[in-house]
């Protein structure tokens, strides 16, 4: 059950992040359904190994590197969904930030 809530608090994010025109975009309701649940596949399969990898420069930037991964993951995911697109990297970046801080708010309001 809780996978499910995860997945609809990220749908909910994702469609506050594209509505809110930051170089993020979704064609339909589908797309942005899907886009979240490829961002769940991809969060839980390839950004752990990603984090691994990138100890040392999350180290030398004091953590701050996370949010280039959640940006990179995120830019993967707009390469994967048809119907969902970002401009660019910084765009990515921007969204993820987004995206982390609506559902840390989504995330508190359901858990209570």
């Amino acid at each position: 059950m809780r996978i499910l809530w995860v997945w609809a608090i990220t749908a909910m994010g994702l469609a506050v992040i594209a509505h809110l025109g930051m170089g993020i975009q979704a064609n339909s309701t589908v797309s942005i359904i899907v886009a979240a649940l490829v961002l769940g596949l991809v969060n839980t399969f390839i950004r752990p190994i990603l984090r691994l990898v990138a100890i040392p420069f999350t180290l030398v930037t004091f953590g701050l590197f996370g949010w280039i991964i959640n940006g990179l993951m995120l830019w993967l995911v707009s390469r994967l969904v048809p119907g969902f697109h970002v401009a660019g990297f910084v765009a990515a970046v921007l969204g993820a930030v987004v995206l982390a801080a609506i559902s840390g708010v989504m995330h508190w309001i359901v858990r209570r």
